[in-house]
């Protein structure tokens, strides 16, 4: 009986699902998405620490020797002082997180304060102050910030729009219209999507090629007893939030288009 009671609703839900309302859910989609990226590390909940953009860790691996190298016996001098240490850090774009001894994650956006938490043989190398340099002074979270208010308002313009309503024709027998939306509206509403899509684009792509570059730098420098990994999860929630402002633009074009060529039939 629940089932079937489901079925008829949604018979007739769909029917009256306007072209914006598909729109409206991928934007909603899209800021979910971006707002967990720009969350990873803020805080020690389950799933929260693996949001990040780069992972600092202590490991010991045969060391990569190079003839550009003047000292390769650095590598012995560096293992010496990393000793057994296993700490990992991670960063997001507004807090690191710390595990010193394989277990939980403490997250912070204070640094000092997890550093206080670790002791010296455990980050001999200062993993810690690496990382909230790297996320002072390389990481931007602001592009996307405003991307994710752009694309909000766009999603208030778009829920202005109208949809399925009945109306009595001349004859008294009712019947479905749709009115076209405004379409000064519809050009900022688009305008509003394109710029925040241009945002998370330049966000997403500085995100990964500093992240990348970090990653290889702390590996090169730590040579056989530091590595280093870039965040996939990020790198996802990223590509894909922009990937659906995009398809957003996309479809506001096309429906512009549409509805200006569908005006230009009737006036002729």
């Amino acid at each position: 009986m629940a089932t079937l009671r489901f079925s008829l609703g949604m018979q007739r839900l769909v029917p009256f699902l306007g072209y914006h309302h598909v729109l409206m859910i991928l934007i909603a989609i899209a800021i979910v998405l971006l707002s967990l990226l720009l969350a990873g590390c803020s805080s020690s909940s389950p799933g929260i620490p693996n949001i990040f953009l780069i992972s600092l860790y202590y490991q010991s691996d045969p060391p990569t020797f190079d003839p550009a190298q003047v000292d390769p016996g650095v590598t012995t001098a560096i293992a010496n002082i990393v000793g057994q240490a296993i700490l990992e850090v991670r960063v997001g774009y507004f807090g690191i997180c710390v595990n010193a001894d394989g277990g939980s994650f403490l997250c912070s956006n204070n640094a000092s304060a997890l550093a206080e938490q670790v002791s010296v043989d455990q980050d001999p190398l200062n993993l810690i102050w690496i990382a909230t340099t790297f996320k002072d002074s390389i990481i931007f979270p602001y592009l996307i910030i405003v991307a994710i208010i752009l694309a909000f308002v766009c999603f208030i313009l778009l829920a202005t729009f109208p949809g399925w309503h009945e109306e009595t024709d001349e004859r008294g027998s009712e019947r479905d219209v749709k009115p076209f939306p405004s379409r000064p509206v519809s050009q900022v509403a688009l305008a509003l999507i394109f710029v925040a899509s241009v945002f998370v684009l330049v966000s997403v792509l500085w995100q990964h090629t500093a992240s990348v570059a970090a990653s290889t730098i702390a590996s090169d420098f730590g040579n056989g007893s530091v590595q280093s990994g870039v965040g996939a999860t990020a790198m996802v929630l990223g590509w894909i939030g922009f990937s659906l402002l995009i398809i957003v633009t996309i479809g506001l074009l096309v429906m512009i288009l549409s509805i200006q060529l569908l005006d230009n039939l009737v006036d002729d």
